[in-house]
């Protein structure tokens, strides 16, 4: 009988920091990006009298700045998993305590949760 690991290696850690850093030097560009487009979208703003463009730009102001939260979001989790990478608490399941399988990991490196304990929270 197999003991259940509890812990990822320091290599797996780095597997999982560099998968980490990548996603977050992507996002912060897209937050980047998405902060020029803001600042595009203010500065062309359209003609009062025209009410099509000007609900069409604030739909497009309103999607921006919730697709910049969003990615602000992201990157604060992704910020956060590389704390715990550094304090050795990563890839375990904040729900169960069990290790977080490294497939979960590989797809979304700032999981704090476990497939379990998540299907578990949507009940």
């Amino acid at each position: 009988m197999s003991e259940e690991k509890t812990f990822y290696t320091k290599a797996e850690l780095e597997e999982f920091k560099q998968i980490i850093l990548k996603k977050l030097s992507e996002a912060r560009a897209e937050y980047k990006s998405l902060q020029e487009s803001l600042r595009n979208v203010a500065e062309t703003s359209a003609d009062a009298f025209n009410m099509t463009e000007v609900g069409s730009e604030i739909f497009e102001k309103e999607n921006t700045e919730m697709m910049l939260a969003r990615t602000a979001k992201f990157i604060d989790a992704l910020e956060r998993a590389l704390i715990r990478i550094e304090n050795g608490t990563y890839g375990r399941c904040k729900v169960t305590g069990k290790l977080i399988p490294k497939e979960r990991l590989r797809v979304v490196p700032h999981t704090e949760t476990s497939i379990e304990a998540k299907l578990n929270q949507q009940k």
